[in-house]
């Protein structure tokens, strides 16, 4: 698992596994966000099976959709609101990290 940081609380990282939660908890994560929609891509996890490791690994799971009908603009507050309410950093993904860092900036803008 690489990921990025954008700053010491927020950091994304390209698809993820169910099998990559415990590594996530390990590294310090408080929470998960996925931002990739299911079905996008050939032998891509479903956002259940990778919830279900998540809480097995005791990290806060969220499904923050972007592409497709979830367009960026109306998943940014939902973002934002996340962000606001954790505490510890957070680790978004999708499949590159790049729609990731894209939200996060709208995010930041959202009222």
């Amino acid at each position: 698992m690489r990921t990025r940081a954008i700053n010491s609380q927020y950091h994304v990282t390209g698809q993820l596994k169910a099998k990559d939660m415990t590594e996530v908890a390990e590294a310090g994560f408080a929470a998960v966000i996925c931002m990739r929609p299911d079905g996008e891509g050939f032998f891509q996890p479903k956002f259940t099976e990778i919830e279900a490791a998540a809480k097995a690994a005791r990290l806060a799971c969220y499904y923050v959709p972007v592409g497709g009908a979830h367009q960026p603009i109306t998943q940014a507050p939902k973002l934002k609101k996340i962000l606001n309410e954790t505490e510890g950093p957070v680790l978004a993904f999708c499949a590159s990290g790049g729609r990731c860092v894209g939200l996060y900036n709208l995010a930041l803008q959202a009222g």
